[in-house]
């Protein structure tokens, strides 16, 4: 029987929380029996051997499976979700963030209080040091007010944290923005306690709270670096504002351009311990520099998407030739291939692909994907 948390407006499934509840199965593992048997449900329904040998499941985590304790688990967890006003959705739901949807480490299953069609929106993070000083908390205002007036609706993605993050989604609620909190923790209760009133305006006003797990989840520490892929997997871009060289903000960060996502920080003072990581981002070219809004919008390409703007095609395709031409003959259409397989193919010297990767794509001819493979345009 599948049991269905939403009846007619989702395909969540027992199943799919039933998977996030079995013992030492991670959010990848997770990911790699979906994708080889397609659903959750799919999961349950394997027999030992393709468990095992078909999927390379450890003998434990397959029996686990086959004996179904997580199945009566999660019926518990229903009940809990509906007790709550909670919504579940689950990676292979519609409802999914599209872009969280593109990481190969997404949770299968987010829990939402509040709005969850909002996770269907344009969505930016921004993040930042809990030390904020009164320039970061300038900025933060600064920021989401432009974004407000140049691109309205956009949905503001933060950590509900002190300092920078509780900056941001107060800005949010200010300037009519709707803004997507992700916490560390089983919903409906937030961390931090002190932000439990701010986390109530931000449902009343259309946003949400958003987790990846479920009430029997024993807190610690290790689990606000994962709640941090979150939120660079949820956002197109993410802004650092403030933080010094460790902290979560530049985890985060590296969440984001490992995901292929543009990275923006916002410059300070040098010398000033609260700006350190993001000058050093910008510095070391793993961030751009934004000032304003405008910056974001312009990064992100959204301001020619707002405008309607459609790259008009060439008449006349271009010639090329030499190393440029035998790199485009070795990419079939709809083939993404990385750096050392053309250069192996095309034959042209690893020394000097990527200056003719490059030149492809300034041409419009190639597009770089998510880990570091090139696709024809």
């Amino acid at each position: 029987m599948i049991i269905r948390t939403k009846p007619g407006n989702s395909d969540m499934t027992l199943y799919d929380i039933a998977l996030t509840m079995v013992p030492n199965l991670g959010p990848t593992g997770i990911v790699h029996l979906i994708e080889r048997f397609g659903s959750a449900e799919a999961v349950f329904a394997a027999s030992r051997e393709d468990l095992i040998r078909g999927a390379e499941l450890r003998a434990a985590v397959a029996e686990d499976i086959l004996g179904r304790r997580s199945c009566r688990m999660a019926e518990e967890e229903l009940r809990y979700l509906g007790k709550h006003r909670l919504t579940a959705v689950a990676s292979t739901d519609g409802d999914y963030p599209a872009l969280l949807r593109d990481c190969p480490d997404r949770p299968h299953v987010l829990y939402v209080r509040g709005n969850s069609s909002v996770l269907r929106s344009r969505m930016l993070s921004m993040v930042g040091t809990r030390s904020v000083t009164p320039y970061g908390q300038r900025m933060c205002d600064r920021l989401v007010a432009g974004m407000a007036e140049r691109m309205p609706g956009t949905v503001i993605v933060s950590g509900l944290a002190f300092g920078v993050d509780i900056c941001c989604h107060r800005a949010s609620l200010a300037y009519a923005l709707p803004t997507v909190a992700v916490v560390a923790n089983a919903l409906p209760d937030v961390t931090p306690a002190q932000h439990r009133r701010i986390a109530d305006e931000i449902v009343d006003a259309g946003g949400a709270i958003v987790s990846e797990l479920h009430s029997r989840t024993k807190q610690n520490g290790k689990l606000y670096l994962a709640r941090n892929r979150v939120i660079a997997g949820l956002g197109a871009g993410t802004v650092i504002v403030e933080s010094p060289l460790e902290g979560g903000s530049m985890t985060t960060a590296e969440y984001a351009d490992g995901y292929c996502r543009t990275v923006m920080a916002v410059p300070g003072r040098a010398g000033e311990r609260s700006c350190a990581g993001t000058n050093r981002l910008i510095k070391t070219k793993k961030a751009l520099l934004v000032e304003h809004a405008g910056d974001i919008v312009y990064e992100l390409g959204w301001d020619i998407e707002k405008a309607g703007f459609v790259p008009e095609r060439k008449s006349e395709p271009l010639r090329l030739e030499g190393d440029a031409r035998r790199v485009m003959e070795v990419i079939a259409c709809g083939e993404a291939l990385d750096m050392d397989t053309l250069s192996t193919r095309s034959g042209v010297p690893t020394a000097e692909i990527s200056s003719v990767l490059l030149g492809l794509e300034m041409d419009g001819l190639l597009r770089r994907i998510r880990g570091n493979r090139y696709e024809k345009v």
